[in-house]
Protein backbone atom coordinates (compact mmCIF):
# COMPACT_ATOMS: atom_id res chain seq x y z
CA UNK A 1 0.00 0.00 0.00
CA UNK A 2 1.38 3.41 -0.99
CA UNK A 3 0.39 5.94 1.70
CA UNK A 4 1.37 8.84 -0.57
CA UNK A 5 -1.17 7.80 -3.20
CA UNK A 6 -3.78 7.04 -0.51
CA UNK A 7 -3.29 10.50 1.02
CA UNK A 8 -3.64 12.19 -2.39
CA UNK A 9 -6.93 10.37 -3.03
CA UNK A 10 -8.14 11.22 0.49
CA UNK A 11 -7.29 14.90 -0.07
CA UNK A 12 -9.16 14.85 -3.40
CA UNK A 13 -12.27 13.45 -1.67
CA UNK A 14 -12.08 16.07 1.08
CA UNK A 15 -11.66 18.98 -1.32
CA UNK A 16 -14.42 17.71 -3.61
CA UNK A 17 -16.95 18.16 -0.79
CA UNK A 18 -15.59 21.21 1.03
CA UNK A 19 -18.84 22.04 2.79
CA UNK A 20 -19.25 18.52 4.17
CA UNK A 21 -15.61 18.49 5.28
CA UNK A 22 -16.04 21.85 7.00
CA UNK A 23 -19.21 20.73 8.80
CA UNK A 24 -17.48 17.59 10.05
CA UNK A 25 -14.47 19.59 11.27
CA UNK A 26 -16.70 22.12 13.04
CA UNK A 27 -18.49 19.27 14.83
CA UNK A 28 -15.19 18.09 16.27
CA UNK A 29 -14.09 21.67 16.93
CA UNK A 30 -17.24 22.53 18.85
CA UNK A 31 -17.12 19.31 20.90
CA UNK A 32 -13.49 19.75 21.93
CA UNK A 33 -13.84 23.49 22.57
CA UNK A 34 -16.75 22.86 24.94
CA UNK A 35 -14.85 19.98 26.55
CA UNK A 36 -11.81 22.19 27.22
CA UNK A 37 -13.91 25.09 28.50
CA UNK A 38 -16.07 22.96 30.78
CA UNK A 39 -13.33 20.83 32.28
CA UNK A 40 -11.01 23.83 32.80
CA UNK A 41 -13.77 25.72 34.59
CA UNK A 42 -15.04 22.78 36.64
CA UNK A 43 -11.56 21.78 37.74
CA UNK A 44 -10.87 25.41 38.60
CA UNK A 45 -13.98 25.51 40.78
CA UNK A 46 -13.02 22.23 42.46
CA UNK A 47 -9.47 23.43 43.11
CA UNK A 48 -10.67 26.78 44.47
CA UNK A 49 -13.18 25.19 46.86
CA UNK A 50 -10.65 22.61 48.02
CA UNK A 51 -7.97 25.25 48.60
CA UNK A 52 -10.45 27.45 50.46
CA UNK A 53 -11.46 24.55 52.69
CA UNK A 54 -7.85 23.57 53.40
CA UNK A 55 -6.78 27.15 54.06
CA UNK A 56 -9.61 27.91 56.49
CA UNK A 57 -9.71 24.61 58.40
CA UNK A 58 -7.13 22.35 60.04
CA UNK A 59 -5.99 19.16 58.40
CA UNK A 60 -6.77 17.43 61.71
CA UNK A 61 -8.84 18.71 64.59
CA UNK A 62 -8.59 16.90 67.92
CA UNK A 63 -11.27 17.54 70.53
CA UNK A 64 -13.27 15.90 73.27
CA UNK A 65 -16.58 14.74 71.84
CA UNK A 66 -19.00 15.48 74.65
CA UNK A 67 -21.58 12.71 75.07
CA UNK A 68 -24.62 13.95 76.98
CA UNK A 69 -26.31 10.56 77.16
CA UNK A 70 -25.83 8.53 80.33
CA UNK A 71 -27.62 5.66 82.05
CA UNK A 72 -29.89 6.58 84.95
CA UNK A 73 -29.30 5.43 88.52
CA UNK A 74 -32.29 3.07 88.38
CA UNK A 75 -31.00 1.51 85.16
CA UNK A 76 -27.59 1.06 86.73
CA UNK A 77 -29.12 -0.71 89.77
CA UNK A 78 -31.67 -2.76 87.80
CA UNK A 79 -30.28 -3.17 84.29
CA UNK A 80 -32.70 -5.95 83.36
CA UNK A 81 -35.80 -4.40 84.89
CA UNK A 82 -38.62 -2.48 83.29
CA UNK A 83 -37.54 1.07 84.04
CA UNK A 84 -39.38 4.20 82.91
CA UNK A 85 -37.60 7.50 83.46
CA UNK A 86 -38.96 10.88 82.39
CA UNK A 87 -37.11 14.14 81.81
CA UNK A 88 -33.66 12.94 82.77
CA UNK A 89 -31.13 15.75 82.56
CA UNK A 90 -28.00 15.21 80.44
CA UNK A 91 -24.68 14.79 82.15
CA UNK A 92 -22.56 17.92 82.42
CA UNK A 93 -19.29 16.95 80.76
CA UNK A 94 -16.33 19.21 80.15
CA UNK A 95 -14.90 19.75 76.66
CA UNK A 96 -11.42 19.92 78.15
CA UNK A 97 -8.53 17.96 76.68
CA UNK A 98 -6.59 16.57 79.61
CA UNK A 99 -2.86 17.24 79.25
CA UNK A 100 -3.70 19.01 76.00
CA UNK A 101 -0.63 21.24 75.98
CA UNK A 102 1.67 18.25 76.52
CA UNK A 103 -0.08 16.35 73.72
CA UNK A 104 0.36 19.35 71.43
CA UNK A 105 4.11 19.41 72.14
CA UNK A 106 4.46 15.71 71.37
CA UNK A 107 2.45 15.98 68.15
CA UNK A 108 4.47 18.98 66.99
CA UNK A 109 7.66 16.90 67.11
CA UNK A 110 6.19 14.18 64.89
CA UNK A 111 7.61 13.91 61.33
CA UNK A 112 5.29 15.24 58.65
CA UNK A 113 3.62 17.75 60.98
CA UNK A 114 3.81 21.34 59.77
CA UNK A 115 2.39 23.00 62.86
CA UNK A 116 0.14 22.58 65.90
CA UNK A 117 -2.12 25.12 67.58
CA UNK A 118 -3.70 24.28 70.96
CA UNK A 119 -6.68 26.54 71.61
CA UNK A 120 -9.99 27.17 73.33
CA UNK A 121 -13.06 27.39 71.12
CA UNK A 122 -16.45 28.42 72.47
CA UNK A 123 -19.75 29.92 71.40
CA UNK A 124 -20.25 33.59 72.27
CA UNK A 125 -22.61 36.52 71.80
CA UNK A 126 -21.13 39.72 70.41
CA UNK A 127 -22.81 42.90 71.64
CA UNK A 128 -22.37 46.41 70.31
CA UNK A 129 -25.15 48.63 71.65
CA UNK A 130 -28.47 47.21 70.44
CA UNK A 131 -26.74 44.80 68.01
CA UNK A 132 -26.29 41.25 69.26
CA UNK A 133 -24.88 38.47 67.09
CA UNK A 134 -23.91 34.90 67.88
CA UNK A 135 -20.58 33.50 66.81
CA UNK A 136 -17.44 31.78 68.05
CA UNK A 137 -14.23 32.92 69.68
CA UNK A 138 -10.95 31.04 69.61
CA UNK A 139 -8.36 31.65 72.27
CA UNK A 140 -5.02 30.98 70.58
CA UNK A 141 -1.30 31.51 70.62
CA UNK A 142 -1.42 33.86 67.64
CA UNK A 143 2.09 32.91 66.42
CA UNK A 144 1.15 29.22 66.28
CA UNK A 145 -2.15 30.04 64.59
CA UNK A 146 -0.36 32.23 62.05
CA UNK A 147 1.95 29.32 61.17
CA UNK A 148 -1.06 27.14 60.41
CA UNK A 149 -3.31 29.60 58.57
CA UNK A 150 -0.96 32.38 57.37
CA UNK A 151 -3.04 35.00 59.13
CA UNK A 152 -0.68 37.81 58.15
CA UNK A 153 -1.86 37.37 54.54
CA UNK A 154 -5.52 37.28 55.67
CA UNK A 155 -5.53 40.51 57.66
CA UNK A 156 -7.77 43.28 56.34
CA UNK A 157 -6.74 45.74 59.06
CA UNK A 158 -4.64 45.85 62.22
CA UNK A 159 -1.79 43.48 63.06
CA UNK A 160 -1.04 40.28 64.92
CA UNK A 161 1.45 42.13 67.09
CA UNK A 162 -1.35 44.31 68.43
CA UNK A 163 -3.13 41.20 69.73
CA UNK A 164 0.03 39.89 71.40
CA UNK A 165 0.58 43.15 73.28
CA UNK A 166 -3.07 43.73 74.21
CA UNK A 167 -4.63 41.25 76.69
CA UNK A 168 -8.09 42.55 75.80
CA UNK A 169 -7.51 42.48 72.04
CA UNK A 170 -9.74 40.81 69.48
CA UNK A 171 -9.14 40.04 65.82
CA UNK A 172 -12.55 39.71 64.21
CA UNK A 173 -13.86 38.32 60.95
CA UNK A 174 -14.35 41.15 58.47
CA UNK A 175 -18.00 40.33 57.71
CA UNK A 176 -18.81 39.94 61.41
CA UNK A 177 -17.17 43.32 62.12
CA UNK A 178 -19.23 44.96 59.39
CA UNK A 179 -22.45 43.47 60.74
CA UNK A 180 -21.61 44.72 64.22
CA UNK A 181 -20.69 48.11 62.74
CA UNK A 182 -17.30 48.15 64.48
CA UNK A 183 -13.92 49.26 63.23
CA UNK A 184 -10.34 49.15 64.42
CA UNK A 185 -10.17 50.41 68.01
CA UNK A 186 -13.88 49.93 68.81
CA UNK A 187 -14.99 47.94 71.84
CA UNK A 188 -17.24 44.88 71.75
CA UNK A 189 -18.89 43.12 74.68
CA UNK A 190 -18.40 39.36 74.50
CA UNK A 191 -20.78 37.13 76.49
CA UNK A 192 -20.33 33.39 76.90
CA UNK A 193 -23.28 30.99 77.22
CA UNK A 194 -22.11 30.22 80.77
CA UNK A 195 -22.45 33.87 81.78
CA UNK A 196 -18.88 35.13 81.52
CA UNK A 197 -18.61 38.65 80.07
CA UNK A 198 -15.66 40.72 78.90
CA UNK A 199 -15.24 43.97 76.97
CA UNK A 200 -12.67 43.48 74.21
CA UNK A 201 -11.15 45.93 71.77
CA UNK A 202 -10.97 45.20 68.04
CA UNK A 203 -7.26 45.30 67.08
CA UNK A 204 -7.63 43.72 63.65
CA UNK A 205 -9.94 42.13 61.11
CA UNK A 206 -9.32 39.15 58.85
CA UNK A 207 -10.93 37.54 55.83
CA UNK A 208 -10.52 33.96 54.64
CA UNK A 209 -13.06 34.44 51.88
CA UNK A 210 -15.22 31.70 53.41
CA UNK A 211 -18.56 32.97 54.63
CA UNK A 212 -18.93 30.46 57.47
CA UNK A 213 -15.65 31.71 58.97
CA UNK A 214 -15.71 35.46 58.24
CA UNK A 215 -19.33 35.73 59.44
CA UNK A 216 -18.83 34.26 62.90
CA UNK A 217 -15.25 33.84 64.07
CA UNK A 218 -12.85 35.94 66.13
CA UNK A 219 -9.42 35.39 67.65
CA UNK A 220 -8.31 36.38 71.16
CA UNK A 221 -5.35 35.49 73.34
CA UNK A 222 -5.71 32.06 74.89
CA UNK A 223 -5.19 33.48 78.38
CA UNK A 224 -7.99 36.01 77.82
CA UNK A 225 -10.54 33.34 76.93
CA UNK A 226 -9.38 31.20 79.85
CA UNK A 227 -10.03 34.14 82.19
CA UNK A 228 -13.49 34.78 80.73
CA UNK A 229 -14.37 31.11 81.15
CA UNK A 230 -12.73 31.09 84.61
CA UNK A 231 -10.45 28.22 83.70
CA UNK A 232 -6.84 27.45 84.61
CA UNK A 233 -3.95 28.15 82.16
CA UNK A 234 -3.77 24.49 81.08
CA UNK A 235 -7.38 24.40 79.89
CA UNK A 236 -7.78 23.84 76.15
CA UNK A 237 -10.60 22.33 74.11
CA UNK A 238 -9.06 21.84 70.64
CA UNK A 239 -5.78 20.99 68.98
CA UNK A 240 -5.50 22.07 65.33
CA UNK A 241 -2.89 20.28 63.25
CA UNK A 242 -1.53 21.03 59.78
CA UNK A 243 0.40 18.40 57.86
CA UNK A 244 3.08 18.96 55.22
CA UNK A 245 1.11 16.58 53.01
CA UNK A 246 -2.67 16.95 53.55
CA UNK A 247 -3.28 13.43 52.25
CA UNK A 248 -1.40 12.02 55.26
CA UNK A 249 -3.89 13.66 57.62
CA UNK A 250 -6.52 10.92 57.24
CA UNK A 251 -4.30 8.07 58.45
CA UNK A 252 -2.47 10.22 61.00
CA UNK A 253 -5.77 11.37 62.51
CA UNK A 254 -6.76 7.75 63.10
CA UNK A 255 -3.42 7.10 64.79
CA UNK A 256 -3.88 10.08 67.11
CA UNK A 257 -7.35 8.90 68.05
CA UNK A 258 -5.96 5.48 68.97
CA UNK A 259 -3.01 6.97 70.90
CA UNK A 260 -4.84 9.60 72.96
CA UNK A 261 -8.46 8.44 72.95
CA UNK A 262 -9.88 11.77 71.81
CA UNK A 263 -12.01 12.31 68.75
CA UNK A 264 -10.19 13.45 65.61
CA UNK A 265 -11.72 14.95 62.48
CA UNK A 266 -9.66 15.20 59.31
CA UNK A 267 -10.18 17.78 56.57
CA UNK A 268 -11.79 15.24 54.22
CA UNK A 269 -14.46 14.37 56.78
CA UNK A 270 -15.08 18.01 57.66
CA UNK A 271 -15.52 18.92 54.00
CA UNK A 272 -17.46 15.89 52.82
CA UNK A 273 -20.02 18.05 51.01
CA UNK A 274 -17.31 19.85 49.02
CA UNK A 275 -15.60 16.60 48.03
CA UNK A 276 -18.92 14.98 47.09
CA UNK A 277 -19.78 18.03 44.99
CA UNK A 278 -16.38 17.74 43.29
CA UNK A 279 -17.11 14.15 42.24
CA UNK A 280 -20.54 15.11 40.92
CA UNK A 281 -19.14 18.05 38.93
CA UNK A 282 -16.39 15.87 37.47
CA UNK A 283 -18.89 13.21 36.43
CA UNK A 284 -21.20 15.82 34.90
CA UNK A 285 -18.31 17.42 33.00
CA UNK A 286 -17.11 14.16 31.48
CA UNK A 287 -20.62 12.97 30.63
CA UNK A 288 -21.55 16.20 28.84
CA UNK A 289 -18.17 16.45 27.10
CA UNK A 290 -18.17 12.86 25.89
CA UNK A 291 -21.76 13.31 24.72
CA UNK A 292 -20.70 16.31 22.63
CA UNK A 293 -17.84 14.33 21.08
CA UNK A 294 -20.07 11.31 20.40
CA UNK A 295 -22.64 13.56 18.70
CA UNK A 296 -19.83 15.03 16.60
CA UNK A 297 -18.70 11.47 15.84
CA UNK A 298 -22.14 10.55 14.53
CA UNK A 299 -22.06 13.62 12.30
CA UNK A 300 -18.70 12.52 10.89
CA UNK A 301 -20.01 8.99 10.44
CA UNK A 302 -22.96 10.27 8.42
CA UNK A 303 -20.70 12.44 6.28
CA UNK A 304 -18.20 9.62 5.69
CA UNK A 305 -21.04 7.23 4.91
CA UNK A 306 -22.46 9.66 2.36
CA UNK A 307 -18.97 10.02 0.88
CA UNK A 308 -18.76 6.24 0.44
CA UNK A 309 -22.15 6.20 -1.29
CA UNK A 310 -21.25 9.15 -3.54
CA UNK A 311 -17.83 7.71 -4.37
CA UNK A 312 -18.96 4.13 -4.87
CA UNK A 313 -18.00 4.08 -8.57
CA UNK A 314 -14.63 5.68 -7.81
CA UNK A 315 -14.04 2.99 -5.20
CA UNK A 316 -14.98 0.28 -7.71
CA UNK A 317 -12.52 1.72 -10.24
CA UNK A 318 -9.77 1.85 -7.58
CA UNK A 319 -10.36 -1.79 -6.68
CA UNK A 320 -10.48 -2.76 -10.35
CA UNK A 321 -7.09 -1.09 -10.91
CA UNK A 322 -5.39 -3.04 -8.13
CA UNK A 323 -6.30 -1.36 -4.81
CA UNK A 324 -7.29 -3.93 -2.20
CA UNK A 325 -9.60 -3.55 0.84
CA UNK A 326 -6.82 -2.29 3.14
CA UNK A 327 -6.00 0.51 0.71
CA UNK A 328 -9.63 1.65 0.64
CA UNK A 329 -9.81 1.57 4.45
CA UNK A 330 -6.60 3.62 4.60
CA UNK A 331 -8.03 6.27 2.25
CA UNK A 332 -11.11 6.87 4.38
CA UNK A 333 -9.25 6.62 7.67
CA UNK A 334 -6.84 9.30 6.44
CA UNK A 335 -9.83 11.52 5.73
CA UNK A 336 -11.18 10.89 9.22
CA UNK A 337 -7.76 11.55 10.78
CA UNK A 338 -7.45 14.83 8.90
CA UNK A 339 -10.90 15.94 10.04
CA UNK A 340 -10.26 14.85 13.64
CA UNK A 341 -6.77 16.33 13.94
CA UNK A 342 -7.52 19.62 12.18
CA UNK A 343 -10.86 20.05 13.95
CA UNK A 344 -9.22 19.05 17.23
CA UNK A 345 -6.44 21.64 16.97
CA UNK A 346 -8.96 24.34 16.12
CA UNK A 347 -11.07 23.20 19.07
CA UNK A 348 -8.09 23.50 21.41
CA UNK A 349 -7.45 27.06 20.26
CA UNK A 350 -11.10 28.07 20.65
CA UNK A 351 -11.35 26.21 23.99
CA UNK A 352 -8.29 28.05 25.29
CA UNK A 353 -9.74 31.37 24.12
CA UNK A 354 -13.08 30.74 25.83
CA UNK A 355 -11.34 29.58 29.01
CA UNK A 356 -9.16 32.68 29.05
CA UNK A 357 -12.14 34.97 28.58
CA UNK A 358 -13.89 33.17 31.44
CA UNK A 359 -10.81 33.51 33.66
CA UNK A 360 -10.79 37.31 33.30
CA UNK A 361 -14.55 37.76 33.63
CA UNK A 362 -15.38 39.57 36.92
CA UNK A 363 -17.33 37.48 39.41
CA UNK A 364 -18.82 38.91 42.59
CA UNK A 365 -19.47 36.14 45.12
CA UNK A 366 -20.41 38.59 47.85
CA UNK A 367 -19.32 37.70 51.37
CA UNK A 368 -19.47 33.96 50.83
CA UNK A 369 -16.30 33.53 48.76
CA UNK A 370 -13.25 35.70 48.21
CA UNK A 371 -12.92 35.55 44.46
CA UNK A 372 -12.70 38.28 41.83
CA UNK A 373 -12.92 36.26 38.60
CA UNK A 374 -14.15 32.82 37.60
CA UNK A 375 -11.64 30.12 38.62
CA UNK A 376 -10.12 28.36 35.60
CA UNK A 377 -7.25 25.87 35.41
CA UNK A 378 -5.10 25.76 32.27
CA UNK A 379 -3.74 22.20 32.54
CA UNK A 380 -1.95 20.74 29.48
CA UNK A 381 -3.29 17.26 30.24
CA UNK A 382 -6.86 18.40 29.53
CA UNK A 383 -5.82 19.71 26.12
CA UNK A 384 -4.10 16.40 25.38
CA UNK A 385 -7.22 14.51 26.49
CA UNK A 386 -9.43 16.70 24.30
CA UNK A 387 -7.30 16.16 21.19
CA UNK A 388 -7.07 12.42 21.88
CA UNK A 389 -10.83 12.11 22.35
CA UNK A 390 -11.44 14.02 19.14
CA UNK A 391 -9.08 11.88 17.06
CA UNK A 392 -10.34 8.58 18.52
CA UNK A 393 -13.97 9.60 17.94
CA UNK A 394 -13.36 10.59 14.33
CA UNK A 395 -11.25 7.50 13.58
CA UNK A 396 -14.02 5.25 14.90
CA UNK A 397 -16.59 7.26 12.95
CA UNK A 398 -14.54 6.83 9.78
CA UNK A 399 -13.64 3.18 10.30
CA UNK A 400 -17.09 1.69 9.86
CA UNK A 401 -17.87 3.44 6.54
CA UNK A 402 -14.37 2.52 5.34
CA UNK A 403 -15.08 -1.16 6.05
CA UNK A 404 -18.25 -0.82 3.99
CA UNK A 405 -16.24 0.74 1.15
CA UNK A 406 -13.63 -2.05 1.34
CA UNK A 407 -16.32 -4.68 0.75
CA UNK A 408 -17.55 -3.14 -2.50
CA UNK A 409 -17.64 -5.59 -5.44
CA UNK A 410 -16.17 -3.64 -8.39
CA UNK A 411 -17.67 -5.97 -11.05
CA UNK A 412 -21.28 -5.54 -9.89
CA UNK A 413 -20.85 -1.77 -9.49
CA UNK A 414 -19.26 -1.25 -12.94
CA UNK A 415 -21.88 -3.44 -14.59
CA UNK A 416 -24.51 -1.11 -13.09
Amino acid sequence: MDLHIASQIARTHLLAKKRQTLVAMLGVTFGIAMFITMISFMQGVNQFLEDSALDASPHIRMYNEVNTQRPGLIEALKPNGFNVIYHQKPKNESARLKNGLIMAQHIEREPGVLGVSPQIATQVFYNNGPIQLSGTISGVDIDRENRLYKLTTRLKSGSLKALKTNPDGLIMGSVLARKLNVQLGDKVTVTLPGGGTRILRVVGTFGFGVGTVDNTKSYANISTVQEIMQRDPSYITDIHIKMIDPLQAIDYGKRLRTMYGYYTEDWATANTAILAGEKIRNMLTYVVSITLLVVAGFGIYNIMNMTVINKIKDIAILKATGFDGKDIVAIFLLQALFIGFTGGLLGLVIGFGLSYLLSITPFDAGDFLSIKTFPVIFAPKYYGMGLLFGIVTTVLAGYFPSRKAAQVDPVSILRG
